[in-house]
Order: C-alpha cells, then sequence, then structure tokens
C-alpha cells in the first residue's frame, strides 16, 4: 500500500488589523437603529415590508443577508432612503476599521508596486 502523505497548507499572512464586519451585520445594526430612532416596532415594520418579524428580526441581527430588492423593502417601510443608509454603514465601516483608504478610493501617496 501507498504511504499517506500529509497535506500541508501554505500558510497566508494575514493584516496586523482585525478584518471589518461582514456586511450584513453592519446592515443589521443599521437597519435596527433607524426603527428603533423612529421609535418603531419590529412587528409595524415586517408588515410594511411584506416579511415576517422573525425575519425581519434575524436581518437586523446580521443573521441573514437579505437581498437587494429586501433591503428596498425595509428601507421603504422605514421611510430610510437607500443612499444616506448606505453612507451611515460606509461610516460605520470605517470608524470601526480605523484609518485607511475607502473601497475604491485611490491612495493620495506614494503607490509601491510589488515585484
Amino acid at each position: 500500500m501507498a504511504d499517506i502523505l500529509p497535506f500541508h497548507q501554505k500558510r497566508i499572512r494575514t493584516p496586523d488589523r482585525e478584518p471589518g464586519p461582514l456586511w450584513r451585520v453592519v446592515l443589521g445594526r443599521s437597519l435596527r437603529a433607524a426603527r428603533e430612532e423612529r421609535g418603531s416596532r419590529l412587528v409595524d415594520i415586517a408588515e410594511r415590508a411584506g416579511i415576517s418579524p422573525q425575519y425581519l428580526s434575524e436581518i437586523e441581527r446580521g443573521r441573514k443577508e437579505p437581498s437587494s430588492e429586501m433591503i428596498a423593502a425595509v428601507t421603504g417601510a422605514l421611510g430610510v432612503d437607500l443612499v444616506d443608509l448606505l453612507a451611515d454603514i460606509a461610516s460605520d465601516v470605517r470608524r470601526r476599521r480605523g484609518a485607511g483608504p475607502a473601497v475604491g478610493r485611490r491612495p493620495t501617496g506614494p503607490v509601491l508596486m510589488a515585484a
């Protein structure tokens, strides 16, 4: 019989800082904050959005990643502008991540190319 050789995985370097939060977690946190800021009950917003209160609760807790249609329904039920929600989410991610360029923005200093 042939010997079984161990499979050695190549070690991947990880950045020094913590990975950013998951999109669904930050989205849920923002939706919950918007709902609470308006003094709305979860069941009322869920009904207006056409989804179950359980599903909305899972979205707010970051356990479900809703489709774009679902996000539009919930923001519509909340009376929140989607652009404002996305701006809040971007600010939250930047604040938690610390200093660094925003996604899609070019760094302002010299760029070093790896050879």
